[in-house]
């Protein structure tokens, strides 16, 4: 069922997760008892990220060596997994940065054969080289221009669409990233929206946001959202604090502001546990406040543990 499927027919509030597959070469165990811990809560469906092809530095007796390879490969296996297995509808991530058109196509076809229905399709991150395009291939620069692909591959018109006269349409539920905070990109939030509003009329269907610790930045963003005409159903994305480190390299990595509440609470905490309570009571709060706006489902960025969500899930009345 696609996304937007869910989220009309829902009678009540829907929780999603968002999970990452394991390094290259990794035993799936604990991955595997990750999705068992999260299947409990019944999501609707399971964001699964996609990792490309990145620069990597290896130290060796013989000097620094310069890698370049994919340290999270599995996305495919873990959908079909999680589709199959768990009865729960898998979203993978696809990338402009580290693939090319003539890839992603690829890759939608997999899906497609798999029964998967739904992806997000995102921009990605910097992967620290240019991968060197072979003649004939061409790259998606922004997601707008991926999202443009998948809806032309959903009307069935392929890359070589000339040659296909009996290509079949695919049909894709196609989910945009959204930033209360705005992207680190955009000049301001205004230019961001317009971005956004830009990957909804190329045929994205539903927004999750990147994660904010403030409720205050997603309800300004959806109002802003919906004052330039993007009407569709916008996910709150959140992130459960559960290290210090994490006040500093969230902010850093994700371009999100800590209140300064959570931040307090958090350096002040003498233990690993009451540094994890802080960051579950706060995402408990900030969980209740959403649905008691009435948000169409909270997502979780996961990952790789389910002991953080499992604690503020289990203490709310849902």
């Amino acid at each position: 069922m696609k996304v937007i499927e869910h989220l009309e027919r829902a009678k009540g509030p829907l929780i999603s997760f968002e999970i990452i597959p394991p390094l290259r070469g990794a035993n799936l165990r604990k991955l595997l008892q990750l999705i068992e811990d999260l299947a409990k809560y019944n999501p609707p469906f399971i964001d699964i990220t996609s990792h490309s092809a990145e620069l990597i530095y290896h130290e060796t007796k013989d000097g620094i060596r310069r890698v370049i390879k994919r340290k999270r490969p599995g996305t495919l296996g873990l959908c079909a997994l999680v589709q199959n297995k768990y009865d729960c509808d898998a979203v993978p991530h696809v990338l402009c940065e580290g693939f090319t058109r003539e890839e992603t196509e690829d890759f939608m076809i997999e899906l497609k054969y798999l029964g998967i229905e739904n992806v997000l399709a995102i921009k990605g991150d910097d992967i620290g080289f240019k991968k060197p395009l072979q003649a004939g291939r061409s790259v998606n620069e922004y997601a707008v221009d991926l999202v443009r692909q998948i809806a032309n591959m959903n009307r069935g018109d392929y890359l070589e669409g000339e040659i296909l006269l009996d290509a079949e349409p695919s049909n894709f539920c196609v989910g945009i990233a959204g930033y209360p905070e705005k992207h680190f990109e955009a000049p301001n939030l205004e230019a961001d929206i317009r971005h956004t509003k830009a990957k909804v009329d190329a045929g994205g269907e539903y927004i999750v946001t990147q994660m904010f610790f403030d409720n205050e930045h997603y309800f300004k963003y959806v109002d802003r959202c919906r004052e330039a005409g993007i009407t569709v159903p916008i996910i709150p994305g959140l992130k459960i604090l559960t290290t210090r480190k994490q006040t500093k390299s969230l902010p850093s990595f994700f371009h999100c502001e800590i209140p300064s509440e959570l931040a307090d609470a958090v350096e002040t905490a003498k233990s690993k546990a009451e540094i994890l309570e802080a960051g579950v009571d706060w995402s408990r709060r900030q969980t209740e406040e959403l649905l008691d706006r009435g948000v169409p489902s909270v997502h979780f960025y996961v990952m790789q543990s389910s002991k953080a969500v499992s604690m503020v899930l289990d203490g709310l009345d849902i």
